[in-house]
């Protein structure tokens, strides 16, 4: 099937369909990404869940990178990787907008907003701080580095407390619930917050046209979010045929338009990505009924780009390129951070009608790192090589190094204790019902 497919492409892209083209690039990592997301996903220990499928395609693009005969056919050029990381990155933020719960803003406002915004500039002010000092990068890029590590990984937190859910495990409190609703404002915040942050570095002149151009970006962002999702509201009325297939296709669609445009003209900010969010949030409120299926649209979207957003990642760390005490440096400041944001999720659930033992529990919950990171961690990096700037690209190249570490070590970490401690801290309700599953409140006093 390769084979053919090869041959087909060949037709209309020439050589970039041999080794060392941009073509034959795509395809061979793609195909390296799903078998090693399949041979890790084959590990299974007693008791255990399996691995996540994403560790394994990052170890592919890093194997891809670093094996000499492998990486000098196998060459995909920075703008090509940087476009689908991109785009990869729209769809991540469309599923962030679609995951915004109505009902569980009214219910879980006061846990629900400490939860997903203390921890998580708790630890982007700590990994800036410890950056600085220990790695020697300027404060700006250790706030880029910071809210890179800043988001949970929805790829990990979802599966594995929907398990729990399904077991009955804190359902009576509703921490499942509180895990799943906090997740997409933790990943539009870290978005939002890198997008700012990478615009200030990288922008010129004074201070003040510089905060009043992003506070214009942020306003252009929220307009335009709006009507884009106000026309696709009434663009694709109920009389029309499949409207609900052409509104999950117009968001997709348009969310990869406003974030290339962004990147082609050279505005980088968080405006595109409020906008983004506005569209599909509009999508939510407008049509609660058909939202199942515009996620299910998303979702394949997602299923599609995933394997390259992993492999792209792990194949942009370079083993040649990396000094030991960087890599110590790297691997302390990660650890440090780490410690700080569970420290902080603690003590955002303090006062919320949880116990020690499931305060506990969220706090370690709140652990993995990987799609955010993987999308995210190489951005800055690109940014820099866009302006060819050595120095940059060196910052670059460490905020890209730590976020290599952080998937690598807490995604099978976080995936492993939410499995294990869900089981011994949580506890599990032993008569219960579907709509007493999904309903499940955080605290009594909420």
């Amino acid at each position: 099937m390769i084979v053919l497919l090869c041959a087909l492409v060949w037709l209309d892209y020439g050589s970039e369909v041999l080794p060392g083209g941009n073509v034959f690039g795509i395809i061979v990592v793609c195909s390296c990404a799903m078998i090693g997301g399949k041979l890790v996903g084959l590990i299974k220990l007693p008791t255990l869940p399996p691995l996540p499928s994403l560790l394994g395609m990052l170890l592919a693009g890093f194997l891809i990178r670093n094996i000499p005969v492998i990486s000098d056919n196998v060459q995909i050029q920075h703008e090509w990787s940087s476009s689908l990381r991109s785009i990869a990155l729209s769809i991540i933020v469309v599923r962030a907008g679609l995951g915004l719960d109505t009902k569980a803003l009214k219910k879980l406002t006061g846990v629900c907003v400490r939860l997903s915004m203390g921890p998580c500039l708790v630890e982007a002010c700590a990994s800036a701080l410890l950056a600085h000092f220990l790695m020697g990068l300027p404060w700006r890029w250790g706030f880029i580095l910071g809210f890179v590590l800043g988001a949970v990984s929805p790829a990990v937190v979802v599966p594995s407390m929907l398990l729990l859910q399904e077991g009955g495990y804190g359902v009576k409190k509703g921490v499942p619930t509180l895990l799943l609703a906090a997740g997409s404002f933790n990943a539009i915040l870290t978005i939002t917050g890198f997008n700012t942050c990478l615009g200030i570095a990288f922008s010129t002149g004074s201070t003040v046209v510089n905060v009043l151009s992003g506070v214009l970006r942020v306003l252009t962002g929220v307009a335009t979010g709006s009507l884009l999702g106000l026309f696709i509201q009434y663009f694709s009325s109920s009389d029309q045929d499949n409207p609900v297939w052409k509104r999950g296709f117009l968001v997709l669609v348009f969310s990869e338009l406003v974030v290339l445009s962004s990147l082609y003209f050279g505005f980088p900010g968080s405006g595109e990505i409020l906008c983004t969010v506005l569209m599909a949030f509009f999508e939510v409120t407008s049509w609660t009924r058909n939202k199942e299926v515009i996620e299910n649209i998303i979702e394949f979207a997602w299923f599609m780009f995933k394997p390259l957003v992993f492999v792209l990642f792990g194949a942009e760390v370079s083993v040649a390129s990396l000094r030991p005490e960087t890599v110590g440096l790297c691997v302390a400041t990660l650890g440090v951070a780490v410690l700080i944001r569970i420290l902080a999720a603690f003590l955002m659930v303090c006062f919320a009608g949880f116990n020690i033992k499931e305060k506990i529990f969220i706090s370690f919950a709140w652990l993995p790192k990987a799609t955010v990171q993987a999308a995210l961690g190489s951005v800055a990096l690109d940014t820099a090589r866009s302006y060819g700037d050595t120095q940059l690209e060196d910052y670059g190249m460490d905020v890209l190094t730590v976020a290599f570490l952080a998937i690598l070590i807490t995604a099978p970490t976080g995936r492993l204790l939410i499995s294990f401690l869900g089981r011994r801290l949580l506890q599990k309700a032993k008569h219960q019902n579907k709509d007493e599953e999904v309903q499940g409140e955080p605290s009594e006093q909420v």
